[in-house]
């Protein structure tokens, strides 16, 4: 007798993009998983947009929660949805994000192999002719790649293609509210699963394709928010870990910057690196930005996430 595949919820916290949300769901409403066995939680995080007409078409077909918050920010967005899920399993994606339709039976298959380990999944970028989104989404890829070193030791994953083992989720205590922004939460909860003796692993075939249209505005928005993050992140690890904070070596910025050369062609990555450069700038002055203001959190927050 085949074995019943798991109970698997998404959760997909949202703010003010209900364009965006509506492929989201269809994407969803067309995974090859069976629908009794997984839910959709989209979290509205005080959205000035009400989103009753956005989900309607797709409550029929999907097994769909809408639930409401004053706007919190989405680690917190994240957090309420995962109370509220009745998964075995919970998998993170934001409202940007359309899952390819075998996404959820490869996360199951994994699952079933290490039902105790974190799993990380791949993130296309699907707005190919914006070079400032390929620029930020290669960027998100070297990290991966340089933090990783082996499949077995990776260190963390975007929160728009995340799972968790819904109980030790929730024992470790989810996503840490204390990020001022969506940039740093997941990498925080990622090293923070491990570092409680969990294992995180890589699903390569677990793709979805990520869609955040990005301008030059808001390109350099979007990392020097990074930035704040970032020393959040490292403030955090250091005092948990008793340890000062580290810079990157300079061989760390020098293999970003080969990078693109290996994954794009030519032409386009002559321009990327010039972006990624200036990425890079801009997160160094988040960074000491946000050191200089040594707040511990900020509310009312927007979105202006990977």
């Amino acid at each position: 007798m085949k074995k019943e595949r798991p109970f698997i919820s998404i959760v997909i916290p949202t703010y003010n993009r209900p364009d965006q949300l509506a492929v989201c769901l269809r994407a969803c409403s067309r995974l090859d998983y069976p629908h009794d066995r997984f839910e959709v939680i989209v979290v509205d995080d005080g959205g000035l947009t009400p989103l009753d007409e956005v989900v309607k078409p797709f409550q029929g077909v999907l097994t769909l929660t809408l639930l409401r918050q004053e706007n919190a920010g989405p680690a917190t967005a994240r957090n309420k949805g995962a109370i509220e899920a009745s998964g075995d399993f919970l998998i993170f994606t934001d409202d940007d994000c359309a899952p390819a339709p075998n996404w959820l039976e490869t996360l199951a298959v994994r699952f079933a192999a290490s039902p105790d380990s974190a799993v990380g999944g791949e993130t296309y970028n699907a707005l190919t002719q914006n070079l400032y989104s390929a620029a930020s989404q290669l960027l998100v890829s070297y990290l991966l790649a340089y933090y990783s070193g082996a499949p077995e030791r990776v260190r963390f994953f975007p929160s728009c293609n995340l799972a968790f083992p819904a109980k030790p989720f929730r024992d470790i205590g989810g996503f840490d509210l204390s990020f001022p922004r969506s940039a740093g939460e997941d990498r925080e909860l990622c090293d923070r699963w491990q570092h409680r003796g969990y294992r995180l692993m890589y699903a390569p075939e677990a793709v979805v394709y990520h869609a955040h249209h990005l301008t030059a505005k808001t390109f350099l928005r979007q990392h020097f928010h990074y930035g704040g993050g970032a020393y959040y992140y490292h403030r955090l690890r250091a005092r948990q870990r008793q340890q000062p904070m580290k810079v990157e070596s300079p061989g760390f910025y020098v293999k970003m910057l080969a990078y693109p050369f290996g994954k794009i062609p030519f032409g386009k990555a002559m321009l990327v690196v010039p972006l990624l450069v200036v990425a890079q700038a801009v997160n160094a002055v988040g960074f000491f930005w946000e050191r200089a203001r040594g707040k511990k959190r900020m509310t009312g927050l927007q979105y202006p996430a990977i």
